[in-house]
């Protein structure tokens, strides 16, 4: 099976997006992330807890993704909502998060566990925007001083090999 090329007249195709940063979050962008989140929560796959997960995300590119949390019986393979809307978001373009949302069953705003929070810092950086429960807030501030890609690099850098 082979996938069409979009033609090279296609706008989409030769136009650029417009990059969305934090400070181009509104009220509205917000009430999106917050319908999506409920709508990947109706999705969630929770035989075991019965706790629904779900979880939102604005790309850079306008994108919004979603996620919900998917259970196994060996409950380490577990996939949270944070994870799976990772990994939507790579399936569909990657990107880096700009704003993210999470609910549970009742449409209650979660904070995401240190698990996630590291996850969701390493795709959206210091100025990814988290809705929690207190209010919305930079992951400076949810996850401060936080290790990253950054730290690895400048330490295989800063290393030579001994043999």
């Amino acid at each position: 099976m082979t996938v069409p090329e979009p033609h090279p007249t296609d706008p989409a195709w030769s136009e650029e997006p417009t990059p969305v940063a934090p400070e181009d979050l509104s009220e509205g962008t917000w009430e999106l992330l917050r319908a999506e989140a409920k709508r990947a929560m109706t999705k969630a796959y929770v035989p075991y807890s019965n706790y629904p997960v779900g979880a939102a995300g604005l790309v850079d590119d306008g994108r919004i993704v979603g996620g919900c949390n998917i259970e196994n019986a060996s409950f380490g393979v577990t996939l949270c909502a944070e994870c799976s809307l990772v990994s939507e978001m790579f399936m569909t373009g990657g990107g880096r998060l700009v704003a993210f949302d999470c609910v549970d069953g009742q449409g209650n705003t979660l904070v995401p566990c240190g698990r996630c929070r590291q996850l969701l810092f390493e795709h959206g950086g210091n100025d990814l925007v988290i809705n929690m429960p207190s209010g919305r807030a930079p992951m400076s501030v949810v996850l401060p001083e936080a290790f990253g890609p950054d730290h690895l690099s400048a330490e295989r850098s800063d290393h030579t090999a001994k043999h």
